[in-house]
């Protein structure tokens, strides 16, 4: 797949049919009658907001596939936040430490695939470090936590105290450290996204786009039998695009620097944390964009492989998410 090699890209004026947080897409052709028109929605879900477009003869069964996207990332995050103690992240994190606690399937894979990534990365993206995660607060805060705080936080590799096995052929939770908490942010939503695909698929939808807070997939081709062509965000510039990528069955997600951050004394404190330093990664990169067969690959390698050098990166991208490719670091 290829980009466009100049910093600024298009502009949005030129390019945007309609914005999708960290990408924007194209403008399309009319669609032909026989082919239906495009639906869009959008909701708030898991901290970000959800947009759906999908093609569709029947106005009405667009509605309905899309509800019924919308119900999978409503649903998946009921299940995985760590902001309730009635998700089974909430539970886990509230008594996982003292004995195994218990996990749905999709939980425990998607924990799973956390861990495989925290393993492929040595640490260097930990999904245990859910307290250093509070404790920053990054939307909320207006300086950096204490020092000592953060320190007792700093290189636990959190990760390998997190245990998920089978009791009674259910999966369950165990915490090794009483300082491990799953979050799951950086997976969760992928996941969700790929659900929210199979749920258009089921209700007939073979052309679309659900994007949730950087995590795109684009369904099958855009109207007209082309790739969707998704244009990334300029992390300097909020009207600016720095490439686009074609994509047709197929997931991109971006991690940045430059949506959650707040600033102290001229410094800026983003949310993508260093789990050997327990505070905000120092690194020159601002965004990466990752391409993968599915979102949850996408997903968690966007955070995973955020700052790693680009070869490194390549090299774990092809491991671990075979067909993946580093799209964009700026």
């Amino acid at each position: 797949m290829s980009i466009t090699s100049e910093r600024r890209g298009p502009s949005r004026r030129e390019f945007v049919a309609f914005g999708l947080g960290a990408f924007a897409v194209a403008a399309f052709p009319l669609v032909e009658r026989r082919r239906g028109r495009v639906v869009r929605r959008t909701m708030p879900v898991m901290g970000t907001i959800a947009t759906f477009a999908v093609v569709h003869r029947d106005e009405r069964a667009a509605h309905a596939a899309i509800d019924a996207g919308m119900e999978e990332l409503r649903r998946i995050e009921r299940t995985m936040t760590r902001f309730t103690s009635t998700s089974e992240i909430g539970q886990a994190n509230l008594a996982a430490a003292r004995g195994p606690v218990v996990l749905g399937r999709e939980t425990a894979y998607v924990v799973n695939e956390a861990l495989r990534w925290a393993d492929a990365t040595d640490g260097a993206y930990d999904p245990a470090i859910g307290g250093a995660v509070a404790l920053w607060d990054i939307n909320h805060r207006h300086e950096p936590p204490p020092s000592e705080r953060v320190a007792r936080l700093a290189g636990r590799a959190l990760h390998r105290t997190v245990e998920v096995d089978t009791h009674r052929g259910v999966p369950v939770v165990l915490y090794r450290d009483d300082a491990a908490q799953l979050d799951l942010g950086s997976i969760a939503k992928g996941y969700g996204v790929d659900r929210a695909v199979v749920a258009l698929r089921k209700h007939g939808v073979e052309s679309g786009i659900v994007e949730a807070g950087g995590d795109l997939y684009a369904l099958g081709t855009a109207p007209g039998g082309d790739p969707w062509r998704v244009g990334i965000q300029d992390p300097d510039d909020d009207r600016a695009l720095i490439g686009t990528v074609d994509v047709a069955d197929a997931a991109v997600a971006t991690s940045g620097t430059y949506r959650q951050f707040f600033r102290y004394r001229g410094r800026r404190y983003h949310h993508l944390l260093d789990p050997a330093t327990g505070a905000p990664r120092a690194t020159a990169v601002e965004s990466l964009t990752i391409m993968a067969d599915r979102c949850v690959h996408a997903d968690v390698a966007a955070t995973a492989l955020f700052g790693m050098p680009a070869d490194r990166a390549a090299r774990v991208l092809t491991r671990y998410a075979p067909g993946g490719s580093v799209v964009r670091m700026a």
